[in-house]
């Protein structure tokens, strides 16, 4: 489960760099400016989408349970 998670935020965050690299290389030179940005985003907002309906879904399956922290002192 813990390598899933851990798959997953990594595919966010590649997204994410993988918007920044492309909102700095879209349009120089006077090239026209592509939509590769907007692409790498929308994928990085459906993977964090996708990870959090899977950890509701793993806890309600039981797959993953709370730590047990106390809350309220």
């Amino acid at each position: 489960m813990k390598l899933i998670i851990a798959l997953a935020l990594l595919a966010i965050v590649a997204a994410l760099a993988f918007a920044g690299k492309a909102m700095l290389q879209d349009g120089r030179d006077g090239g026209p400016k592509g939509n590769r940005m907007v692409k790498a985003l929308a994928w990085r907002v459906g993977l964090s989408v996708a990870l959090f309906l899977f950890v509701l879904l793993s806890y309600k399956m039981g797959w993953i349970r709370p730590t047990g922290i106390p809350m309220g002192g």
